[in-house]
């Protein structure tokens, strides 16, 4: 999974043109089944607004300076995978000629080495160089054939981009916010595929002019003019509006318009809070005591699409911001599920799902499979064998319950809305490689799977022994009616080979000094989850999970838990006329071995907890939601925590977390 704050004006901007594109007023559910596509018509009407996103690769090159007494010179390249939006208007000549205007923010992905545009050292002071975003204001001349556009382009450009100084002799690190003017200029070429519909490449150029920074500790750093290059594809809609000569009333803007291919979009904003509370002390990884408010903010697309009978491609960029409270440490069950292991000041881009599906029918009866994000609208055989490899979520085909499994809808803490003790495969923002297979019949299903491991705890690098290191799961789902309503029971085990560091053997060794990196080594891990849903009406559903693993190593990817109970009630409003309304009531008891217990105590650090002392108690988390409903499309969220004992210190809280949630999706 993580993120996403707002402190500068050019991000309002930014917001406007992101929730353009992902926040779509919708004329119906999001998931009506797509439409048959209509002729493509023999001139594609280009005339009008529209909004998008792109994605691509980008390249930069600077030469820079350091004088602080002593004096350093450096130039350098970085490069990285970039995402962004845009919007922008056309006018078609009846030549042929189009004339347009455009204005776009792209960003850098999320691994933090792709956006250092420089770094520089002396034994006074280092310097490090950060850019954050770029964003143009272009106009576009082209010409039209049918589908097709050819065109130039060409404006102005700007970067938003960040210093920050560490000296020798101070603890506090300052920053400076620079934004460099420049130009930009490009071409591209672009098909309109569907009535709504088209789909760009193209090659930007863009030089910033230089920059002057002076810090409080003395030091200066001087940057040269940036060269600044980039490739990208894009995806545009077209916002027809009544009156318009190409204004469809029939059309809205869910329609993807072919039944080979698919388009959703989610956006979503979470702030979270507390008041002070009491803590006789506090370590790196606890909770501030202080009162605290953060937010995060996602926004993604859907691109799905039918390659061939059973075959199908699943992609998923997005654009994820913000911070979690106190930099998403101090408890086990973490109150945001979109706060993910990265704290982004502005936007970072990610692939965050790139995969394929194939699906092998063995005859016989038939269900239909409705649209949805990761899923194509079908109608498929029962009887089926499902193989899906590339890169995912593992909890995407593992662990699936209705009631208490999407943060971005339902509950938001950690081990509610998923199995704590499921160390499963991630990188900081919670995506891996693997493949997997599912047999489906209809009373119950098999599925297993292979998932690369990190290299080591919390980190985006993944270890590519296969078969030496990985994680193995499977799952076996039943499913039964109780008193005339459905319920399934899903039974998981798995087992992590990993490179871990051991608790015990840290402590027995205090030359290593609570330093579990210099005991690691290839371990194995191993565990289980019990995981119940149950529909009681129609409109109340009960969950329920227990998860385990054997405590002996550290947590590789997940959260800081060795043993779970969780459970709790999802309830429709249909009661007091309001359907689509649900109302959620879940509690979470969270623990961790006698071994992870010792560690703390002795002042070890987990991932996300370590008080730097314990006074161990089990974490106990109480977690109510009500679900407004504004419409079809638009869901807004009040949501309360309680947390008792969190990171397993009755030295520490209780704390009362307050959340909103707001939720569109097409």
């Amino acid at each position: 999974m993580t993120l996403r704050g707002h402190r500068y004006r050019y991000l309002r901007t930014a917001a406007a043109v992101a929730s353009g594109v992902l926040a779509f007023p919708a004329a119906g559910h999001a998931a009506d089944l797509p439409l048959k596509a209509p002729a493509l018509k023999a001139v594609y009407d280009w005339t009008g607004l529209y909004i998008g996103a792109h994605a691509g690769y980008s390249r930069g090159s600077s030469g820079f300076a350091l004088n602080d007494g002593a004096a350093i010179n450096g130039n350098g390249v970085f490069s990285g995978m970039i995402g962004g939006v845009q919007a922008g208007y056309n006018y078609r000549l009846n030549s042929g000629w189009l004339v347009g205007v455009e204005g776009d923010f792209s960003f850098p992905n999320y691994i933090t080495s792709n956006s250092i545009v420089s770094f520089l050292g002396t034994p006074a002071n280092t310097v490090i160089q950060q850019w954050d975003y770029t964003a143009s204001v272009r106009g576009r001349v082209g010409y039209t054939s049918g589908p097709w556009l050819v065109y130039a382009t060409g404006g102005f450009a700007w970067m938003g981009e960040r210093y920050f100084d560490t000296p020798a002799s101070d603890d506090q690190v300052p920053k400076i916010l620079n934004t460099r003017p420049g130009w930009i200029a490009g071409a591209g070429i672009e098909y309109g595929f569907a009535p709504h519909w088209s789909a760009r490449l193209e090659y930007l150029y863009s030089r910033f002019d230089g920059a002057n920074v002076a810090f409080s500790t003395g030091a200066q750093y001087t940057s040269s003019s940036l060269d600044f290059q980039s490739v990208r594809v894009g995806l545009n809609r077209k916002v027809d509006w009544p009156g318009m000569p190409s204004y469809d009333p029939k059309s809205s803007l869910i329609d993807t318009e072919s039944d080979r291919w698919e388009i959703h979009g989610q956006s979503t904003y979470l702030p979270q809070g507390y008041p002070s509370f009491p803590a006789l002390y506090s370590g790196p990884n606890s909770l501030s005591p202080s009162t605290q408010a953060k937010a995060t903010w996602s926004n993604s697309l859907f691109l799905n699409a039918r390659l061939w009978d059973g075959g199908e491609v699943y992609y998923n960029p997005e654009l994820l911001q913000g911070f979690g409270l106190n930099d998403t440490v101090g408890a086990a069950g973490f109150p945001n599920g979109e706060a993910q292991k990265s704290n982004f000041p502005y936007p970072h881009y990610n692939t965050s799902r790139l995969f394929v599906r194939q699906t092998f029918g063995f005859g016989g009866e038939q269900e239909e499979l409705a649209s949805g994000q990761l899923q194509l609208a079908q109608k498929v055989d029962v009887s089926r064998l499902t193989v899906q490899a590339g890169k995912f979520a593992v909890i995407d085909v593992f662990d699936g319950n209705a009631f208490a499994k999407d943060t971005r809808k339902d509950f938001m803490n950690w081990s509610l809305w998923a199995p704590g003790a499921f160390d499963y495969s991630a990188d900081k923002v919670g995506l891996t490689y693997g493949v997997t297979a599912e047999l489906n019949q209809k009373q119950w299903a098999l599925r297993g799977g292979y998932f690369l491991m990190v290299a080591e705890s919390n980190s985006n690098h993944f270890d590519t022994r296969v078969g030496e290191r990985g994680q193995y799961a499977i799952e076996l789902e039943t499913r039964f009616s109780l008193l005339g309503q459905p319920g399934k029971l899903r039974t998981m085990g798995w087992v992590d080979s990993a490179n871990m560091g051991s608790f015990r053997e840290t402590l027995d060794n205090p030359a290593l000094n609570l330093d579990i990196a210099l005991t690691r080594r290839g371990r194995l891990k191993v565990g289980y989850v019990i995981n119940l849903e149950q529909a009681i009406t129609e409109d109340i559903g009960l969950f329920g999970r227990w998860s385990w693993n054997d405590g002996k190593t550290e947590t590789l990817a997940f959260t800081d838990i060795n043993r779970s109970l969780a459970t709790g009630l999802s309830i429709k409003g249909t009661k007091w006329g309001r359907p689509d309304d649900v109302i959620g009531i879940g509690g979470a008891i969270n623990a961790i071995s006698q071994d992870y217990r010792d560690f703390l105590a002795a002042g070890g650090l987990g991932v996300l907890i370590g008080d730097g002392a314990l006074n161990y108690r089990k974490e106990r988390i109480l977690e109510a939601y009500y679900a407004y409903s504004v419409n079809k499309s638009v869901t807004l969220t009040a949501d309360y925590q309680l947390i008792t004992n969190p990171a397993y210190n009755a030295d520490r809280g209780p704390v009362s977390i307050f959340s909103g949630r707001l939720h569109a999706e097409f």
